[in-house]
């Protein structure tokens, strides 16, 4: 994705770390007030630009501590950077001496002092921690005046750390090869433990005077808040100050830096550098800072995000991006310099005088992941181009509904509910009452499993849900106890269940399928490398019938494997299952019916085989669950436990019309689908005979294009020489009216198919398809011309 935004940097990064990882960078203490109120107070402050200024070209640059300094900006003192890349903070300070800004680096860097100092084209200062041996204290200062750095920024809110809920409810531990270079040897793995063990609880103000006596650099003291300390701070000759509240990860309830730094720059009047920092992500933000008496700002986070972004290059980006947004806001508020405003440029809001605003970065870390975005891209760009032929949509065709039929499944139930002797107020209570939250049609469903797929397993096992969407959640709520646990997927993969574990936090680990499909021996791989991480792998999701996206079915030998794997490593198999019954041909054992040892959670759907509207699907959970007093049950009891609290229960009116469809054919889905499987089938047929006219053999391999030929299902996959992203779906809609899907959106993490496009064979037309398959060669002629340096011609489909 284009980084435009620090907010962009964010979101990208959050997609390449570990939970845990994310967390311990993002998390604040407590219940993170301070960390919000921190951006939050940047959102209370207005901007008033003055007209006719004649500004030009602003200037950045400001001297500080007697350095120029290209922009009123340094990077802030951030623990671990090789958490988030091996290079670090050397390669943060390479994309700071690139963009003139000095770098404060941490008492707990990963890479040392020595091999940064030689790596810096632009200032460095030396954060300090003052530990209860003042000897580490003493040749951590020295070691980093030898080394050239130029300050000492003194930390004095951190007696020990404040208490980080993410981090404990993780477990965090940092990795056995993460630790602080310039500190000696010893016990780092938990944060936490090590700073109560080791900080100076008892800091105070002789401190300063301890510092003088060690090292002739000037000092700065980070964490002051009030008016009364930064006097404190300039009686005891500090040579500046950080107004700073940790970034929210120490005292949860104490203010906005923000809020505080008029106060405090008031009480100095001069006499001491200050400086700022927390919640700084916008240019604008600066401009802020600067106008309220700041001399300049820290930023933090987003230097983290950067380096896992795009190392030095993502870290450069950040710096860029701001020192840009900063140069944009000074120009259009008419200021000529970072020293030349003042607070007449803001405008403060009260609490009482603004809306509520809520910052995506405070809602919920999935709210931010690209992942989330993909179906909305897709339909704004259909919305955007209503002529173009669409071989995005992957749902049935519509000529095979008919209003009226609704009615008749509804009353052919009816008739059922009344032949079983039901009254007619018990009915009237079927329908318009909640009913069981498991489902009232699990017989007729169990039936249907029976009848259509060998899968012979008791109505108590059944949980009737509102499409399959509701069932991945279910199950992967019901498995995924702890921040451990990782769901295996076959990559590519269906976004619906990539996006249920990102909106419950369980990580998704890839199984990256072979040209051939899924190969049990990776599985295997895959287990084992998370074992050895740490992790503990429960399931794994797989669609072994005509998948989506790939198209791919799962050979026999494969899937017999699956279940022997799963049995020696105990996990799980999710089965997911739409496409079988609306497929030609006779279809191979689903994975349940070979199941013998209850391995396989089953989910299904009646969105394709009946139609999507009823929003109802069903999850097979026949496992038992025992608890701790002996007692057992099965998953599907569980599963309905979550279901009460998410739905309630699925829509009975809805449970009625499919259950009329079931009756209608006597349970077999498989005769009720023996037109439309057929016509799908010719579908696919059709699409890729049309393909083979318009991309004969000779040309595709001149172009570097190839598809593979399904047997079944809704979607093939073609790869391209190009690019197939979200821009590529743009121009193929405006200049050649033809839509399709990008194979990146179904790679989990972001990294795979960006040279693939799937394409949806069920919903067009025989009509359509020849027309849409013209446009679309069309297109991956011009693409591959452009990418060869040739213009695109100017056509239109």
């Amino acid at each position: 994705m284009d980084i435009l935004t620090l907010a962009d940097a964010a979101r990208l990064a959050q997609t390449r770390l570990p939970p845990a990882v994310w967390d311990f960078i993002e998390g604040g203490a407590g219940d993170e007030r301070t960390l919000a109120g921190n951006r939050a107070a940047f959102d209370r402050a207005w901007i008033r630009p003055t007209m006719l200024a004649a500004a030009g070209t602003p200037q950045l640059a400001r001297t500080i501590l007697g350095r120029r300094w290209a922009a009123p900006f340094a990077v802030a003192p951030l623990a671990y950077h090789t958490l988030v890349h091996p290079d670090g903070e050397l390669a943060t300070v390479r994309a700071a001496g690139e963009a003139g800004v000095p770098v404060v680096v941490s008492t707990f860097a990963g890479r040392t002092f020595e091999e940064l100092a030689g790596a810096a084209t632009a200032p460095l200062w030396a954060q300090v921690y003052c530990f209860r041996d003042r000897a580490i204290t003493r040749d951590l200062v020295l070691r980093a005046e030898r080394a050239g750095f130029e300050a000492l920024v003194v930390t004095v809110d951190t007696p020990h750390l404040g208490r980080r809920l993410r981090d404990d409810r993780n477990g965090f531990r940092l990795p056995p090869h993460i630790r602080p270079v310039n500190l000696p040897e010893g016990e780092y793995a938990s944060p936490g433990e090590h700073a109560r063990a080791q900080f100076d609880p008892a800091l105070d103000w002789s401190a300063i005077d301890w510092l003088r006596s060690v090292s002739r650099l000037p000092i700065l003291l980070k964490g002051i808040l009030t008016a009364v300390d930064a006097r404190r701070a300039v009686d005891a000759g500090a040579d500046g100050l950080v107004v700073s509240n940790h970034g929210g990860r120490q005292l949860d309830g104490a203010p906005p830096t923000l809020d505080v730094l008029p106060e405090i720059v008031a009480e100095v009047a001069g006499g001491c550098v200050v400086l700022v920092d927390g919640g700084v992500r916008r240019g604008t933000d600066v401009l802020v800072a600067l106008a309220l008496g700041a001399d300049g700002v820290l930023v933090g986070r987003p230097v983290l995000h950067g380096l896992a972004a795009g190392e030095q290059a993502g870290v450069a980006r950040v710096l860029g991006i701001l020192r840009d947004e900063l140069t944009d806001a000074m120009s259009l508020a008419g200021v000529t310099a970072a020293d030349q405003t003042g607070p007449e440029l803001v405008a403060v809001a009260g609490p009482d005088r603004r809306r509520a605003v809520l910052q995506r970065e405070h809602l919920h870390g999935s709210l931010s992941d690209p992942l989330l975005d993909t179906m909305n891209f897709l339909n704004e760009i259909t919305m955007r181009h209503p002529q173009a032929i669409s071989f995005a949509a992957g749902r049935p065709y519509d000529g095979f509904f008919s209003t009226e039929q609704i009615f008749d499944y509804l009353g052919r139930y009816l008739k059922h509910l009344e032949d079983e002797g039901r009254t007619p107020d018990q009915i009237r209570s079927l329908l318009y009452q909640y009913g069981p939250t498991a489902g009232q049609i699990r017989e007729l469903v169990g039936d249907a499993l029976r009848i259509d797929e060998n899968i012979d397993v008791p109505a108590e096992s059944i949980v009737v849900t509102v499409g399959a969407q509701e069932a991945m959640l279910l199950v992967l709520r019901a498995l995924a106890s702890g921040p451990a646990d990782v769901l295996l997927v076959a990559s590519p993969c269906y976004v619906g269940i990539t996006g249920v574990a990102r909106l419950l936090d369980v990580e998704v680990v890839p199984v990256v399928e072979r040209p051939d499909g899924l190969a049990a021996e990776d599985v295997v791989e895959a287990i084992r490398a998370q074992l050895a991480r740490g992790r503990r792998p429960k399931a794994l999701y797989v669609i072994p019938d005509h998948s989506n996206p790939a198209g791919t079915t799962m050979p026999l030998p494969t899937r017999r494997a699956l279940l022997d794997l799963a049995a020696r490593h105990d996990i799980l198999l999710v089965e997911d299952s739409p496409y079988r019954l609306v497929s030609p041909g006779n279809q191979l054992p689903t994975l349940k019916s070979l199941d013998t040892e209850h391995r396989v959670v089953h989910i299904g759907s009646f969105a394709k085989t009946i139609f999507p509207g009823a929003r109802v699907g069903f999850v097979v959970a026949d496992q038992p669950v025992r608890d701790a007093a002996g007692r057992t049950g099965l998953l599907a009891g569980e599963l309905t436990k979550i279901k009460s609290m998410v739905t309630v229960n699925t829509s009975s009116l809805s449970q009625a019309v499919v259950a009329g469809a079931l009756l209608s054919v006597d349970g077999s889905l498989a005769a009720l689908n023996a037109g439309p499987a057929g016509h799908y089938g010719e579908s696919m047929r059709l699409i890729l005979d049309h393909l083979d006219r318009e991309l004969p053999a000779a040309r595709r391999a001149e172009l570097g294009v190839t598809w593979n030929s399904p047997s079944g299902g809704f979607f093939l996959t073609m790869s391209v020489p190009f690019r197939a992203d979200n821009a590529a779906l743009g121009r193929s809609a405006e200049h050649f009216g033809v839509l399709w899907t990008p194979m990146s959106y179904f790679y989990p993490g972001d990294v795979g198919g960006e040279r693939g496009i799937r394409l949806s064979t069920s919903y067009l037309t025989a009509a359509d398809i020849e027309e849409g398959i013209a446009r679309l060669a069309r297109f991956v002629e011009a693409e591959v011309d452009e990418s060869a340096g040739a213009n695109h011609p100017a056509i239109r489909g």
